[in-house]
C-alpha cells in the first residue's frame, strides 16, 4: 500500500511555462496510449469503478497485472494514482527535466510524480486531455482557496447542455482548466475569461495540447482560442458572442471566497443573478446562452416568479430547467465535502453552523440548481420556468435547440394561425393508461381508471394528464392537414359533436401549443429542420398514421 507524501503543487511562477510545455508533454502521453481509450482497454470495468469511487489501490492491482503495457501503466501511476515511478524511460530525460521545471513533476529518489492533472476526456467525441490542479479523488488532502478544478460533475452537465455545431464566435466566461472551449473547438474564434490567473495558465495548457492555440480560424488571422483573465464580463466589455457558455461559481452561501472555483463572493445566489442579468447584453441577434445555475427558496417565495425578475422585459427568450431542489443541511453538508471537510469534525461543524445561520437570517427554505437556455430575440421576453426532476434520455443539448426553434414557432401566433396549423404527433409518443386494484365500485375485484397520459419516451420524457378526446384529436393529427380541418372532419364523422364545434377548437388551441412546446407534438413546418426533428417521411406515425402507440399499466394501491 503507498504511503508516499502528496506531491506540493506547483507555484504560479513555476506554472508560467506549462502552456508551451503542454503540446509536448501532451504528444508523448498519447504515444503511450493516454486516453480515454487506453483507460478502458488497461483498466477494465472493475478498475474504471474503482478510479471513480476513489480507490487507489484498487487501481494498482489491476496496473500490476497489466504487463503487456508498461509505458501506459507508468503513466497512470504517475498522473492518476499519484504514486511516484521512474519516467524517464518512458518520457525521455529532457521532457522530465521540463516537466519538473513547470511543476508538473515532483522527483523523489530517481522516481517522479504528477504534482498536478492530466486527465484524459472525451469532448464532443475526441480524446482531450485537460490539465488542472490534482484533486483528492486519489489522494487523502483538501485543495487550497487557489484550487484550479478539472473536469467535475457540473463540467460534465454543461458540456451535456452546450450545442457544439459550428458558429462565428464563443464566449467560455469562467473558463477554469478550459474543458468547456474544448467543446467549442468548431467555432471560428473562441475567447475564455477567468478571474483567476493559475485558471488561464491551465485553460491555455488544455487548448495547447490540443492545438486550439494560435491556430487561425474562420474570422481571419484571430486565434482560435484566447484566453483573457478577468473578472465576470469585464474582459469582453462591449463584445457580443454568437454563443455564450459559463459555469459560474454559483454556490448559494455567504459573500466570501472560500475556494476560487466555487465561491463567487457574492451573496447567496448573487452570481447566477449576475449572469442572467448581464448575458443578454452580450449575446448576438439570435445568439445563444448555456448557463448552469442555482438560486435560493425563499419562504412563501415562488422561485420562478424570482429567477424570471433577473432577465429583462425585452429581447430574451428563456428556458430555465430546475433539475433537483434540496434542503439547506443537505446542501451545505454536500459544499463541505466537496472541500474534503468533515462535516462531523470541530471546522465542519462550525462552517455548518455559519452556513445555516446565514439561510435562517434570508428565510432561505431549500436550494434549487439547473439549467438556463437563453436566446436574444426581437421584441418582448418570453420565459419559461419548469422543473425537470426526471432522467433525460438523450442530450440536453438536442432538446435545448429544438425547444428554441419550437418556442420560436410559437411565438405571436394566435388561435387562428395555430388552428390554421398542420402538426403530427412526434414518433415514439405513447398513451399510458393506468388501472389500479381496489378503487372502483367493487373493491374486491378488477380494476379502475386512475390516469390517462401522454408521454415521450425520448429526451426530457415530459408527460401531460390527458383524456380519451384529446387522444383522439391527436391520433387524427396529420402533417398535410390543418387542425381546423381535423377537427372539422371529426365532427363530420360523429367522433365531436358539431354542435358547440368552435368552443371545442378554441379549448384545444391551448392544449396543442403545451404539447407543442415540449415537443409531443410537432408542427409540420418544423419537421426535419436542423436541430430539430430530425428526417421524418411526413407519413404520420412510426407505426400508422392514427394510432399513438399505447401502454397500459395496472397496479394496486
Amino acid at each position: 500500500m503507498s504511503t508516499n507524501p502528496i506531491p506540493t503543487p506547483p507555484s504560479d511562477a513555476e506554472l508560467f511555462g506549462l502552456p508551451a510545455l503542454a503540446p509536448r508533454l501532451a504528444d508523448a502521453l498519447r504515444g503511450l496510449g493516454y486516453g480515454v481509450g487506453g483507460l478502458r482497454s488497461l483498466l477494465g470495468d472493475d478498475g474504471l469503478a474503482a478510479l471513480d469511487r476513489g480507490e487507489p489501490e484498487a487501481v494498482v492491482r489491476t496496473i500490476q497485472l497489466a504487463l503487456d503495457r508498461p509505458g501506459l501503466a507508468a503513466m497512470i501511476t504517475a498522473f492518476i494514482v499519484g504514486d511516484p515511478v521512474d519516467l524517464v524511460p518512458w518520457l525521455g530525460a529532457e521532457l522530465v527535466a521540463d516537466s519538473l521545471a513547470c511543476g508538473v513533476l515532483r522527483e523523489s529518489d530517481g522516481r517522479h510524480v504528477a504534482a498536478i492533472d492530466v486527465r484524459p476526456v472525451g469532448v464532443d467525441g475526441i480524446e482531450r486531455l485537460v490539465f488542472s490542479d490534482r484533486d483528492a479523488s486519489m489522494t487523502d488532502h483538501v485543495p487550497g482557496p487557489d484550487h484550479v478544478l478539472g473536469v467535475g460533475r457540473a463540467s460534465r452537465s454543461l458540456l451535456d447542455i452546450t450545442p457544439t455545431d459550428p458558429v462565428g464566435t464563443v464566449l467560455d466566461l469562467g473558463a477554469g482548466c478550459g474543458v468547456q472551449a474544448l467543446g467549442q473547438h468548431r467555432a471560428a474564434s473562441i475567447v475564455a475569461t477567468d478571474v483567476h490567473p493559475r485558471a488561464c495558465v491551465y485553460a491555455e495548457a488544455t487548448l495547447a495540447a490540443a492545438g486550439l492555440r494560435g491556430r487561425s480560424g474562420d474570422a481571419g488571422t484571430a486565434p482560435v482560442a484566447e484566453v483573457i483573465e478577468g473578472s465576470w464580463f469585464q474582459p469582453v466589455t462591449g463584445r457580443r458572442f454568437d454563443r455564450i457558455v459559463a459555469n459560474p461559481p454559483f454556490v448559494v452561501g455567504v459573500p466570501e471566497v472560500g475556494h476560487v472555483y466555487r465561491d463567487s463572493g457574492l451573496d447567496l445566489d448573487g452570481a447566477t443573478e449576475l449572469m442572467l442579468r448581464e448575458v443578454p447584453d452580450h449575446l448576438e441577434p439570435d445568439g445563444t446562452a448555456h448557463l448552469l445555475g442555482a438560486w435560493a427558496h425563499h419562504d412563501g417565495g415562488d422561485w420562478a416568479t424570482r429567477v424570471a425578475s433577473w432577465l429583462p422585459k425585452e429581447g430574451v427568450e428563456a428556458w430555465i430547467i430546475q433539475r433537483d431542489v434540496v434542503d439547506p443541511a443537505a446542501y451545505v453538508g454536500t459544499w463541505l465535502r466537496d472541500e474534503s471537510i468533515d462535516p462531523r469534525g470541530p471546522e465542519g461543524r462550525e462552517k455548518t453552523r455559519r452556513w445555516l445561520n446565514h439561510f435562517a437570517a434570508n428565510d432561505v427554505a431549500g436550494i434549487g440548481f439547473g439549467y438556463v437556455t437563453i436566446q436574444r430575440i426581437d421584441g418582448p421576453s418570453s420565459i419559461t420556468c419548469e422543473d425537470m426532476p426526471q432522467p433525460l434520455g438523450g442530450p440536453f443539448r438536442d432538446e435545448a435547440a429544438e425547444w428554441l426553434l419550437r418556442s420560436a414557432w410559437l411565438r405571436d401566433k394566435d388561435v387562428e394561425e395555430i388552428l390554421a396549423g398542420a402538426y403530427r404527433v412526434r414518433p415514439g409518443v405513447a398513451v399510458e393508461r393506468v388501472e389500479l386494484a381496489g378503487t372502483g365500485d367493487d373493491p374486491e375485484q378488477g380494476f379502475s381508471p386512475a390516469a390517462l397520459r401522454v408521454t415521450r419516451t425520448d429526451g426530457p420524457r415530459w408527460s401531460h394528464d390527458t383524456d380519451d378526446a384529446i387522444v383522439r384529436i391527436l391520433s387524427a393529427l396529420h402533417p398535410d392537414a390543418a387542425l381546423s380541418t381535423v377537427l372539422d372532419v371529426m365532427a363530420m364523422l360523429g367522433a365531436l359533436p358539431e354542435d358547440g364545434l368552435d368552443e371545442i377548437k378554441e379549448a384545444v388551441v391551448p392544449i396543442i401549443v403545451d404539447l407543442v412546446r415540449h415537443g409531443l407534438v410537432l408542427p409540420a413546418e418544423l419537421i426535419g429542420a436542423e436541430h430539430g426533428t430530425g428526417d421524418t417521411d411526413q407519413g404520420g406515425l412510426d407505426k400508422t398514421d392514427t394510432d399513438l402507440n399505447e401502454t397500459k399499466t395496472e397496479g394496486t394501491r
